[in-house]
């Protein structure tokens, strides 16, 4: 038997989908940085949902059938540059490329609403995903010669789409 193909679906943030994504980001951010995932999940919900929504922003889990694998969410952060966040993947699906995958669909819905830029940042915590953004082309906007801990978050940009 195969495995059910990959989807991808826009959802708002109350979306039972994006539960798994949420839940999940708040137990790692714990783990790394200290705090409850308690506290973390409620910081991760303080952002008003309609930031993640069009026509300015937009949320996508990646589901292998009906469990939710991976996801992101985008908001504006100016007219011209669209600020990642929430980039996860399923601690029982990492090192299969989906963090990737996320990356690419996000980067496809923000060149088609016509912003010029990317922006990010992740902690200083993650070198995973330090990787993945250097990897995936974004630049990084602090001295990779300093220890992690002393930059603190991470800011990474990419240039993409057309003029707006």
């Amino acid at each position: 038997m195969t495995a059910p193909e990959l989807t991808v679906a826009r959802v708002d943030q109350s979306d039972p989908r994006a539960q798994p994504l949420l839940a999940e980001l708040a137990v790692e951010y714990s783990s790394r940085y200290g705090g409850t995932a308690d506290e973390m999940y409620a910081d991760l919900v303080a952002y008003p949902a309609a930031e993640f929504a069009p026509p300015d922003g937009a949320l996508v889990v990646i589901a292998r059938g009906d469990e939710v694998v991976a996801g992101g969410a985008f908001r504006r952060l100016d007219p011209e540059t669209a600020e990642l966040k929430r980039i996860w993947t399923s601690a029982a699906h990492r090192r299969r490329g989906l963090a990737r995958r996320v990356l690419v669909e996000l980067e496809r819905e923000i060149a088609e609403l016509g912003y010029q830029r990317v922006h990010l940042t992740t902690g200083w915590r993650q070198p995973e995903a330090v990787a993945l953004y250097l990897a995936a082309g974004y630049t990084a906007l602090y001295d990779p010669s300093v220890p992690a801990e002393e930059i603190g978050p991470h800011p990474f940009e990419k240039r993409i789409g057309a003029t707006r």
